[in-house]
């Protein structure tokens, strides 16, 4: 009898996993082959759970903190380190905007807490790294050398930009990618201006698209960065009401003489001018003015931001980190981070032919709700961090959100790598249809 008992629960216990293996609700391989398992999927390089893997480029001090004055000489030749690299100087003044690669080649350089709150570390070994940092001080190299282009010292500028272009041409990892996985800051308009062209595949790090062609820089490829703001944060902004406390309704203090769509500088001076809470003023950036355009930012509602050379300025961070609602009159203007952050929460968009109608920008100023600034306000305290470039650098500010940013990117990078790769004709896809 028992042995009946035991050979019909054998029968049954083997329905049951046979029943099982076949609906999938037991993997018996798993249980007893676990070397047979298939290996684990590689998570998306847009994952946030863990930091991009950089490489940066040991390349000589005269790319990079070697222009910065009156510290390379007394530091000898070599590797910079974070325990050598200079503090950003603090009477650079109007150059300071234009430092995200600075702060950039800083964030690799660290090394505390771990990676916890960051975007990016730096690997010793480039057979680990998903992109590379080309630490090439570009925008501190047209400010330093020639600032005027027509000066002798401008070759040193071109000299600088032929090396290094030699030297990437020479690496076995840019040609591995065709650059593409490559980041490289230029962030001033005519930063690495003399062969620009030739890294038109690399990922770049630029504040707009003003002066680049559509087959070199596109929003598809790269990054836009914040200009480094130029006025200090404002740290204690808590009145009891944060709109009456701001006498001034509509604030620009700056140079009104600018090309291209920076025109329309002149023409709002004229519109703007002679009414009474609306303070627009023609300056330049001198240490003593960048004291009062904080001042003025602090003590307006609104804060203009037209046009300038190219479609954006430092302006617009001066104002973010000055909690200043940010008017905002650029019909070409690309704004950082537009994929994690909504500038339409914070910031007040005209076109430039709204912005030249007679009386109407100052009226829909005059006429916007206060409770509706308040809560833009309350948003821009919030935000502000994201644009704050510092060192050691914080979670989710300025030089962690760009890295991100770069994360963000790979995908495409990977996929224009995969595809030169097997393509044995000129690219279809670049032809015209």
């Amino acid at each position: 009898m028992y042995g009946k008992v035991a050979i019909c629960l054998s029968f049954a216990i083997l329905f049951l996993i046979s029943c099982s293996i076949y609906v999938g609700t037991v993997d018996f391989r798993s249980y007893f082959f676990p070397l047979l398992q298939s290996p684990t999927v590689q998570r998306s390089l847009c994952a946030t759970d863990r930091p991009l893997r950089v490489y940066m480029y040991d390349l000589p001090r005269r790319f990079h903190v070697g222009m910065m004055a009156r510290w390379s000489s007394s530091q000898g030749n070599g590797t910079v380190t974070a325990q050598n690299f200079p503090p950003w100087p603090s009477n650079s003044g109007i150059k300071r905007q234009h430092s995200v690669e600075y702060w950039m080649m800083a964030s690799l350089l660290y090394g505390g807490d771990g990676e916890e709150g960051r975007e990016a570390v730096r690997v010793s070994d480039p057979e680990t790294a998903e992109a590379f940092f080309v630490p090439f001080f570009s925008s501190l190299s047209f400010n330093t050398h020639g600032h005027n282009m027509t000066d002798p010292e401008t070759e040193v500028d071109r000299r600088l930009q032929v090396e290094l272009l030699e030297f990437l041409q020479n690496s076995k990892y840019y040609q591995r990618s065709g650059g593409r996985d490559h980041v490289i800051p230029m962030t001033h308009p005519n930063a690495f201006r003399f062969l620009r062209q030739e890294l038109n595949a690399s990922l770049l790090i630029v504040v707009d698209f003003g002066r680049y062609p559509r087959n070199m820089s596109s929003l598809s490829k790269d990054v836009v960065a914040p200009y480094v703001h130029v006025v200090d944060s404002f740290t204690d902004d808590d009145p009891l009401d944060p709109y009456e406390s701001r006498n001034t309704l509509l604030f620009f203090r700056g140079n009104t003489v600018r090309k291209d769509q920076g025109k329309i500088r002149v023409k709002l001076g004229k519109i703007l001018s002679g009414i009474d809470d609306v303070h627009y003023e023609k300056s330049v950036a001198t240490p003593k003015n960048i004291i009062m355009s904080k001042e003025g930012m602090r003590s307006s509602k609104f804060c203009l931001h037209p046009a300038g050379d190219t479609p954006s300025s430092c302006r617009l961070f001066d104002a973010i980190v000055s909690h200043c609602v940010p008017v905002i009159v650029s019909d070409n203007i690309e704004l950082p981070y537009e994929d994690e952050i909504d500038y339409t929460e914070f910031s007040i968009f005209f076109s430039m032919k709204e912005a030249l109608e007679p009386g109407y920008l100052v009226n829909q100023l005059r006429q916007f709700p206060k409770d509706r600034w308040l809560v833009m306000w309350k948003r821009l305290k919030s935000v502000s961090h994201h644009f704050e470039f510092q060192y050691p650098p914080k979670k989710e500010d300025a030089v962690n959100m760009l890295w991100r940013q770069v994360k963000h990117k790979l995908p495409g990078v990977q996929l224009a790598v995969h595809r030169s790769r097997r393509l044995k004709v000129p690219d279809w896809w670049q032809r015209k249809r």
